[in-house]
């Protein structure tokens, strides 16, 4: 790539015109949350990770759809790669057509390229196979995020996690 190229090129992802690579930045972030921690803010449509030194790794996430949301906190328990994904019971019910597993990596599997799994009842921050619904309300209480931005958060946490989520 020349010269040009590249500074437009630069200019296009610091703008974020036409680019869903990824949604997340770097930004300020003093408050009490513990470093490590993950927090969701719902009603800001973000997922931010706390680290260290003043600052937290934001995404813009999907949230779960009116009436569909949990709020307080919760631990991960499991991180998964390409996982299979089975419907808990409210979504079978609303969606009866849906098999029982569908396979890890499937264009259909809705859990995406990662997921980390929460010991609150069937919820997880999870890839999507459907990136124009970040930045909604569009799940069933599941943090949904592109999977590009899951892959990488994924290599930051481990089990044991602490997630809060408020609105």
């Amino acid at each position: 790539m020349g010269r040009s190229m590249a500074i437009v090129a630069a200019m296009v992802g610091a703008l974020g015109i036409g680019s869903t690579a990824s949604a997340r930045d770097v930004v300020p972030f003093p408050g009490s949350v513990s470093p490590g921690t993950i927090l969701i803010r719902t009603g800001e449509r973000q997922l931010y990770y706390v680290r260290g030194d003043g600052t937290a790794l934001r995404y813009r996430v999907a949230v779960g759809k009116p009436g569909k949301q949990w709020f307080g906190e919760a631990w991960i328990d499991g991180k998964y790669v390409k996982p299979a994904w089975s419907p808990p019971d409210e979504v079978k019910r609303d969606n009866p057509r849906l098999p029982q597993v569908i396979p890890g990596g499937s264009p259909s599997n809705p859990m995406g390229a990662r997921a980390l799994t929460l010991d609150r009842d069937e919820y997880a921050i999870h890839g999507t196979n459907r990136p124009s619904s970040i930045g909604t309300y569009a799940s069933y209480g599941c943090i949904r995020m592109l999977n590009e931005d899951i892959v990488d958060l994924y290599e930051h946490v481990s089990v044991g996690t602490r997630v809060i989520v408020e609105r």
